[in-house]
């Protein structure tokens, strides 16, 4: 077996907006390799072809590599910070559509981004414009929110919270699971009948060499609605320890009673505690969905007159 008895990348495009799906709506580029190739038949033996000058990389990792970034290039995933994958309205499309029907939509986008693409000349120079992507854009499950002008006051914090509230609750769980992502934690959604409350397990570095498992909960609540109690701490601390976590994080909407916040901390295993206002103070951290615009302190310059 050789190389030219693989799958070509087109092959791995539709399985790669599958994975990013599979795994919460968004994905790193590890977890999203890792989940393509389990869904390969005769993966082990396929992983063993090679080529000469790359001994050490798979040819079938490399193509589902290459899969994963037409899959970007051709707009059915998008990038908003390096490495971390999210769905697009065109992603979302491909999936709803019947298979055959969405692997000939991949051939064509495939074939039209291939056409367009830039060529250099002798130069360097480029010979064909491409639309250039808006790296800018890093909203998840249809967070959409754009703020015009200043940031400042609670008055952005409220329009975000409104914006996320409207979310489905599987919306907003990918939010969350996304938005978590972006801090450096690798997670695997589960959910439906037996998932004990939990919807996302995996692990949180602590350091370069030492990671801790760690369990989600995501309660989309009423940001101006009764504040979640000791009860639903506890329950979700007895679930996590159920999933062998030694950490869990529980995000909301709403707010904390001064109990939960205690049981948080008092039992194990521990729980941080994400409410609406942490939630925009990572939003604006991390600036998803939020833009940050400057502002001229005018006064400032009074020292120079």
């Amino acid at each position: 077996m050789n190389s030219s008895d693989l799958p070509r990348y087109t092959a791995f495009i539709l399985p790669s907006v599958r994975a990013v799906e599979a795994l919460g709506g968004s994905a790193k580029s590890s977890e999203i390799r890792e989940h393509v190739v389990e869904g390969v038949d005769d993966a082990d033996r396929l992983l063993t072809v090679t080529r000469p000058n790359r001994p050490d990389v798979p040819v079938l990792i490399e193509r589902i590599d290459w899969g994963r970034s037409y899959a970007k290039l051709i707009g059915a995933l998008e990038t908003p910070s390096r490495g971390l994958y999210l769905l697009t309205a065109l992603g979302k499309e491909l999936l709803a559509a019947p298979v055959a029907d969405a692997e000939n939509r991949v051939l064509e986008l495939d074939r039209e981004y291939r056409r367009t693409r830039p060529t250099r000349t002798r130069s360097g120079t480029e010979a064909t414009a491409v639309p250039s992507e808006d790296d800018a854009v890093a909203a998840a499950a249809g967070a959409d929110l754009e703020e015009a002008g200043e940031i400042g006051g609670a008055d952005w914090v409220e329009v975000l919270l409104s914006r996320l509230h409207r979310l489905t609750p599987t919306g907003f769980e990918e939010f969350a699971l996304f938005l978590l992502r972006r801090y450096g934690l690798e997670l695997r959604r589960v959910g439906g009948s037996g998932d004990e409350g939990i919807d996302g397990i995996g692990t949180a570095p602590l350091s370069p060499v030492l990671s801790s498992r760690v369990a989600v909960q995501v309660k989309r609540y009423d940001p101006d609605g009764r504040p979640i109690g000791r009860d639903v701490v506890a329950l979700f601390q007895r679930d996590a320890q159920a999933k062998g976590a030694e950490r869990a994080i529980l995000v909301t909407l709403g707010r904390f009673t001064d109990a939960a916040r205690k049981a948080a901390t008092t039992f194990t295993p521990t729980v941080d505690l994400i409410d609406g206002t942490r939630i925009a103070e990572l939003v604006l951290d991390q600036e998803v969905g939020v833009r940050m615009a400057p502002k001229v302190d005018e006064n400032w310059f009074d020292r120079f007159d």
